[in-house]
């Protein structure tokens, strides 16, 4: 049983390495902090593979809060949209262009707002992993998206016309 539930891990692993990274990499804006972050948030699920039932979600939460702690140690609150770059050998289903539009959108929103955006359309994350992350209820997640999506929209289209 437990050889089953290892190999399982190691596929969940596996299969989401270069979005974790590129996860990290967009909120810390750092490539070597972000490949560490990813590092140490594997180690965690390894040590606790025992108790954990969904293993991609508590990676991305991990990754997450290892993030946040990252940002209270040096005090900063957000990075700058334009420092931020794709690290080069991860693969997005998104282009740069799309995904620095989409960053200029994501500027003038709330920071949850923003968040849960760039979870879903970046990161390709359902609403119930979002939920999961970041320890809030599934209708809040859908409610910060669509109401950014609201704004995204209308700046959009203000400064379109």
């Amino acid at each position: 049983m437990f050889g089953r539930r290892r190999s399982n891990i190691d596929k969940v692993i596996v299969a989401n390495l270069d979005g974790l990274t590129r996860f990290a990499y967009f909120r810390t804006g750092d490539r070597a902090d972000a490949e560490d972050i990813v590092h140490e948030a594997v180690l965690r699920l390894l040590e606790n593979s025992g108790r954990v039932n969904d293993a991609k979600c508590y990676l991305f939460r991990i990754v997450y809060n290892l993030c946040q702690d990252k940002f209270r140690k040096k005090r900063v609150s957000t990075i700058p949209v334009e420092t931020v770059e794709l690290p080069d050998e991860t693969e997005n289903r998104l282009d740069q262009e799309e995904i620095d539009r989409i960053n200029r959108l994501l500027d003038g929103l709330p920071p949850n707002e923003a968040e849960i955006v760039r979870m879903n359309v970046i990161d390709e994350l359902s609403f119930v992993e979002i939920s999961h992350i970041l320890n809030l209820p599934q209708s809040t997640a859908k409610s910060r998206f669509y109401s950014g999506m609201k704004k995204m929209r209308q700046k959009y289209f203000t400064n379109n016309q």
